[in-house]
């Protein structure tokens, strides 16, 4: 289902009982953080998208948080039943091998058609949208937007789910990012784009020149979260948007930028980034879990306001896992696990678990091969885009369930000489990892926890794993409504 905007979304969630309305007056410095994290750690069934509908001195702007909370909304989100069907309909497209009959040839065909229908031939530009039914220009305001203060030691308020637009200033591609936004004044925010993002590399290829930007709050789901996908640079993240829609993304111009916006977004802030004006930002209580430090980062100006007239305010809180973002990550790796296969062709399956905060831990189920085949996996997936700030990876056996942590453990604990079949490198972390002594730089680590051979200097003989044989199992399927077991 291609959503058109959020309201229809929020329209499905609430048909569906998947959303709850709360007219309680609340504070949006502190309180609605409080009870989305208590709703998001709650009993599955209580786990629902939040609208709160009289946050206090902006009764005008309703706030929505949790909207992706869960695998249900996260699915529904970008069109589909099951977030593993992403896996399945981009390993259709990325299926190079070449028909051997009509039937499967017509099927790709389509298969294409689709895609074109989705992306489009070109931007769809439209002259009046829905985000500019207000505009604010000359002395636009960032007062009057419901902009959460989520933590007690964050160092003021975050625009914390949005999608931040620039264009490379060498090859004017566009870029979807998702860095959030400290508010430093009416009109100024601090750009919090980190190292290895393309935001960043965009303003060092900018030099001294001024980036033209634009914050979207809002539009439909799918585009929402491209904004997190880590797509290779000169991507546009809203052609894949337009992919799982199956129609393109409508754009308008920006009122004082030379950049176009989701023409059906709630809320856009125009403006630019200088790369000379740096200002320090955070600390702010971060997806890992833990305070980021303050730092630098450069600051953005605002430049227009544009709006519906009875915008939503969309949000999230990161923190303690789980959280929200858990399943945005979770719709990442099941939609790019075919991606991965192009170039690691042995790997079945990979996992990255909510309490590794996406890049501190990774599951790989492999076919393996060869002496080494698990080491050069884990050597493949840290060259790999953004993989290569995993600080841990484990890597296991085809037959072992790389989602079922109690299978993994025991493989990883029961499997490994710890004097030889782990691989420790330094090389580049997450800019927010607290543990490296060094920023950006630090140790990283890759566990073998397949079976060994003769070729790896295993000359024991590896044993098997002690199961039942399936003629017994079969007795006992036949016997088993006759024991009273249960």
């Amino acid at each position: 289902m291609a959503f058109k905007d959020l309201r229809e979304f929020l329209d499905l969630l609430e048909e569906r009982g998947e959303l709850a309305r709360i007219k309680t007056p609340v504070s949006r410095d502190l309180e609605i953080t409080e009870i989305a994290d208590r709703v998001m750690k709650g009993p599955a069934e209580k786990n629902k998208a939040l609208l709160f509908e009289n946050v206090q001195g902006f009764s005008s702007f309703p706030v929505a948080i949790n909207l992706f909370g869960s695998e249900r909304r996260m699915a529904a989100a970008l069109g589909v039943d099951d977030l593993e069907e992403l896996n399945h309909r981009l390993a259709k497209l990325v299926d190079f091998r070449l028909p051997q009959s009509l039937g499967p040839m017509i099927e790709r065909g389509m298969d294409f058609l689709n895609v074109l229908k989705g992306i489009g031939v070109g931007p769809t530009i439209v002259s009046r949208a829905p985000v500019q039914e207000v505009i604010e220009k000359g002395a636009p305001t960032l007062d009057g937007l419901p902009i959460l203060k989520c933590w007690p030691g964050d160092a003021g308020r975050f625009i914390t789910l949005m999608q931040v637009i620039t264009r490379d200033p060498v090859t004017n591609a566009r870029n979807v990012g998702m860095y959030r936004l400290q508010v430093l004044g009416e009109r100024k925010l601090a750009m919090h784009w980190q190292l290895h993002k393309d935001g960043a590399e965009h303003e060092r290829k900018a030099g001294e020149a001024k980036i033209p930007a634009a914050v979207v709050l809002g539009g439909d789901p799918a585009s929402m979260w491209c904004a997190s996908a880590p797509l290779p640079p000169n991507i546009d993240e809203y052609l894949l948007a337009g992919w799982l829609r199956g129609k393109p993304v409508e754009f308008v111009k920006c009122v004082s930028q030379p950049l176009e916006v989701p023409a059906n977004a709630e809320i856009v802030i125009e403006g630019y980034v200088d790369p000379n004006e740096r200002e320090m930002e955070g600390p702010f209580g971060d997806h890992t879990g833990y305070y980021t430090p303050a730092e630098p980062f450069p600051v953005f100006h605002v430049t227009a306001i544009t709006r519906r007239r009875e915008a939503i305010y969309p949000t999230t809180i990161v923190g303690v896992p789980p959280v929200e973002d858990v399943y945005l990550g979770k719709a990442t790796e099941r939609l790019f696990l075919p991606l991965l296969r192009l170039f690691l062709p042995e790997v079945i399956d990979y996992h990255m678990p909510p309490a590794g905060v996406f890049h501190n831990l990774v599951i790989v189920k492999i076919r393996k091969r060869y002496p080494g085949h698990a080491r050069k996996v884990m050597f493949g997936i840290w060259g790999l885009g953004l993989m290569m700030l995993t600080k841990a990876i484990v890597v296991v056996d085809e037959w072992v369930d790389a989602h079922n942590y109690n299978e993994v453990a025991w493989q990883a604990l029961g499997n490994v000489d710890w004097g030889r079949d782990v691989v420790h490198v330094d090389g580049a972390v997450d800019q927010l990892d607290h543990a490296s002594y060094r920023q950006s730089f630090g140790g990283k680590i890759g566990i073998d926890a397949t079976a060994k051979g003769p070729g790896e200097g295993y000359e024991r003989g590896w044993p098997d794993v002690a199961r039942m044989d399936e003629a017994t199992k079969q007795k006992i399927d036949a016997l088993w409504d006759r024991l009273g077991v249960g």
